[in-house]
């Protein structure tokens, strides 16, 4: 899956644990700059995208991620390795 493949479907991810159709996203979005982001809606955020893309994070590698663009790339690299895309 390509990193635009990613983003498209992160963003309904994002759309659907937050209920809100407008949310786009972009390598720098962080947790400001979407309402609601705190630490329950993080935990489904990553569970829903664990769903969605056929892979599982480590705690470690959940704490390396400052913005959106880190979890693309943890994406694709999990992606990569589990064979997936």
């Amino acid at each position: 899956m390509s990193p635009s493949e990613i983003y498209s479907v992160l963003t309904e991810v994002f759309q659907e644990v937050f209920d809100d159709d407008g949310i786009t996203l972009s390598a720098d979005t962080t947790a400001d700059d979407i309402e609601g982001w705190d630490s329950q809606a993080h935990v489904n955020l990553v569970v829903a995208a664990e769903t969605r893309f056929g892979v599982r994070f480590r705690t470690a590698e959940l704490e390396t991620l400052h913005n959106v663009g880190d979890f693309v790339a943890l994406i694709a690299t999990k992606q990569g390795r589990s064979g997936h895309g």
